[in-house]
């Protein structure tokens, strides 16, 4: 490896020759893909949330009903400003040599996204059980994707891990 090569960003022992920039490339075309994907599902979420308070049966809802669509609403309006923000500091940034902080601090919004999508599908399937059935469905059904969440986010990560240390 030349001197030229930044081995603490780009390490040997992974298999790839990439030099720090080559590195912050690839890194950056993944962060879009998983944004893309991210967009995609809760800006429709967002524009099906923001059609609600125009339909007949939105005044039956209660007061906790009207609190929980609000706080879905912030949600889906905050992932999906947050999930357009890489572009925005890609643009502010670009050619100024800034793409391995852009990619560290894009990075770390995915993950805010990511967790405020799960809290916000959380709450849909809350506001849709509990509208159509009972607000002790919704808690029930809210509180199932919680844990399917809580597998995803936590043991889906430790499986993964531990098949790669068992696999070296």
């Amino acid at each position: 490896m030349s001197a030229a090569r930044d081995t603490a960003a780009a390490r040997p022992e992974d298999g790839r020759d990439e030099t720090l920039n080559e590195r912050s490339d690839r890194n950056w075309s993944e962060l879009l893909q998983e944004f893309r994907v991210l967009q995609t599902g809760t800006q429709i979420l967002a524009g099906f949330l923001l059609t609600l308070p125009f339909q007949p049966r939105f005044g039956e809802l209660n007061a906790f009903d009207h609190v929980l669509y609000l706080i879905l609403v912030v949600l889906a309006v905050t992932v999906t400003l947050l999930a357009l923000a890489p572009v925005t500091m890609h643009r502010l940034v670009f050619r100024q040599g800034a793409k391995p902080q852009l990619v560290q601090v894009s990075s770390r919004i995915l993950m805010v996204c990511l967790a405020a999508a799960s809290l916000l599908f959380a709450g849909i399937v809350m506001f849709v059980f509990d509208f159509v059935t009972s607000p002790a469905v919704g808690a029930w059904a809210g509180g199932a994707v919680v844990v399917l969440i809580g597998l995803v986010w936590i043991v889906g990560p430790r499986w993964i891990r531990a098949a790669r240390d068992r696999a070296a």
